[in-house]
């Protein structure tokens, strides 16, 4: 088995304010507007003895809005911070955007239109598969240049109805990147205007703008919806949804994009698939694949004269916070240097970048000193966590990288959305395997790579069980913590998003 010394720790890559300033100034991409959350993680999820698991694995809580609050409570028992799973005003009742409980869908049947509209997609994956994704309900957050390219493809796929959850207005500077978009549109509701012209895109699918903030949403929001997709958001507000998603059963989906970089992360939490193909000489076994992948059942049939083998899969996920900061690469990697010095920096820039904004009231890192010197400390530190060598972590490398943060550009962003609609489309078609968990893009080397990151023990349902690691709330700057308004609600900070 190879190993790799780690007994010295490497130089770190050496950068400085300057240089960064410099070629900042120089960039021509469009900066977008940093995120100025208050930061908080999220506190451990023991699912409580008195609810049973039911049959799916699920535990069975009367009220899962009551549940979360209860969970989320020791870190906000202060009154310093409204409880996220409770932020509705005192004045509206949670109901799904159209007004009525139940979130519209387009139905399972295909019309006579629907089969003339849909022709290449049916001959590409079936009547089946187009049947899930017509009754898909999708909710998207934050309606940047990521979000119109996801919207773009979801919506010519035909899925069933889409939600824009976006509370900003539209600046100048959203017009660099996002197509969805024009000059009028400035100081409109970014929700509202991106919907308009979404809709136009497929009129058979239903579009629904929503301009209130997800801070404001409980977590049963999220119940009428199957699959949730939140870009461009914080880390810390990935970890809350994530968790309202999984106290649903909801498959989870949160991307962004850096200038030239951008990552995909997805917690689909158990999900099954089934491959069709001509049976092999060799019989296929149920049983585990990898750590995460497992065959549970095998079929035969006859289809003109061949034998078609359906092999059906299950794969298993974690949650965003475990995947996104202390998950290593799976032993495969770590028993292999080539397979090692393959893995794009980008990965440990990546938690080095959500680390920082955890630390610093989820903002990006500055053009100074301070920043710059901390987040290549962080940059390092992940770097060997992750067993990488030392030689791949480039001052080079960590120059561009904090050049692209707060940047669109559209190219990449169009690589991105269409990679993360293409996963929704295949997940809810269920015939190809999905992403499994984590797409790193680097745009100079125009590379996208999936890396499975998991931390040892359960995955799957039986995450529910783990406690997510969490800052005690007595370690919060208490100067930098939100106010509260006379309804109990969080008012933003300038330029929050």
């Amino acid at each position: 088995m190879e190993t790799q010394d780690q007994s010295a720790a490497p130089p770190e890559p050496q950068i400085s304010s300057g240089e960064i300033q410099n070629s900042q100034e120089n960039h021509s991409a469009h900066e977008g507007g940093q995120q100025n959350t208050q930061h908080l993680t999220a506190p451990p999820m023991p699912i409580p003895p008195e609810h049973p698991v039911p049959d799916n694995g699920l535990p069975a809580y009367p009220n899962t809005d009551d549940a979360f609050a209860a969970l989320q409570n020791p870190a906000y028992n202060n009154g310093t911070f409204a409880n996220p799973a409770m932020m509705i005003p005192p004045n509206q009742q949670m109901m799904s955007p159209n007004g009525s409980g139940a979130h519209p869908a387009n139905g399972n049947s295909l019309s006579a239109d629907d089969i003339a509209l849909y022709d290449r997609q049916l001959r590409l994956w079936g009547v089946e598969a187009q049947q899930k994704i017509q009754s898909a309900n999708v909710v998207l957050i934050t309606m940047k240049a990521l979000a119109n390219e996801i919207a773009k493809n979801l919506v010519l796929a035909g899925i069933g109805s889409l939600t824009i959850v976006d509370d900003q207005v539209v600046t100048e500077a959203d017009l660099g990147a996002q197509f969805l978009l024009t000059e009028e549109d400035v100081g409109q509701s970014r929700a509202q205007a991106a919907a308009s012209r979404v809709q136009k895109l497929n009129p058979r699918v239903r579009v629904i703008p929503d301009s209130g903030s997800i801070m404001t949403k409980g977590a049963s929001f999220f119940r009428d919806f199957d699959i949730v997709i939140a870009t461009d958001l914080s880390p810390t507000l990935l970890a809350f949804i994530n968790t309202a998603t999984r106290l649903h059963n909801r498959q989870f989906y949160a991307a962004s994009t850096y200038g030239l970089y951008g990552y995909i992360f997805c917690d689909l939490i158990e999900h099954d698939y089934v491959l069709q193909r001509d049976k092999p000489n060799v019989p296929t076994n149920t049983g585990p694949e990898t750590r995460t992948r497992s065959i549970i059942k095998v079929e035969n049939q006859k289809e003109g004269g061949k034998t078609i083998e359906k092999v059906q899969k299950r794969e298993l996920y974690s949650t965003w916070d475990l995947a996104s900061d202390t998950s290593g690469l799976p032993a495969e990697y770590l028993r292999s240097k080539r397979r090692l010095k393959a893995v794009t920096p980008g990965l440990s820039c990546l938690r080095a970048l959500w680390a920082f904004q955890q630390l610093n009231n989820d903002r990006f890192p500055g053009h100074n000193q301070q920043d710059l010197q901390a987040f290549t400390r962080a940059a390092t530190h992940h770097h060997q966590l992750l067993s990488l060598p030392s030689e791949t972590l480039r001052s080079e490398f960590l120059r561009s990288f904090l050049q692209n943060v707060g940047c669109e550009i559209a190219p990449v962003t169009a690589i991105l959305g269409g990679q993360l609609a293409q996963d929704v489309i295949n997940v809810r078609g269920q015939r190809q395997q999905p992403i499994q968990n984590m797409v790193v893009f680097d745009g100079d080397r125009m590379e996208a790579e999936v890396y499975p990151l998991h931390p040892e023990g359960n995955l799957g349902r039986a995450q529910l069980e783990v406690a997510t690691p969490m800052v005690p709330l007595g370690q919060v700057d208490a100067s930098q913590m939100l106010p509260l308004d006379q309804a109990g609600m969080m008012m933003p900070a300038a330029g929050m998003q």
